[in-house]
């Protein structure tokens, strides 16, 4: 039987950091729909949003929205 997995791109920080940082994966999700995030991806991570399918972040806290003249 295969095992249900949904695709998200996570949104977190590093531990001690403010830098956000992505990363897309796929994660388990058990017989009640919910999606299964192993501890070990957790482990020194804060985790900002969970996003649905592959996500590209075109500004982020931080970046500029107006280029310079």
């Amino acid at each position: 039987m295969c095992e249900a997995q949904r695709k998200v791109t996570v949104i977190y920080c590093s531990d001690g950091e403010l830098t956000l940082y992505r990363k897309t994966k796929s994660f388990a999700v058990n017989a009640y729909g919910d999606m299964i995030i192993p501890q070990d991806f957790k482990q020194g991570k804060t985790i900002v949003a969970l996003c649905e399918g592959d996500v590209e972040v075109i500004n982020s806290l931080g970046d500029r929205l107006i280029s310079d003249y």
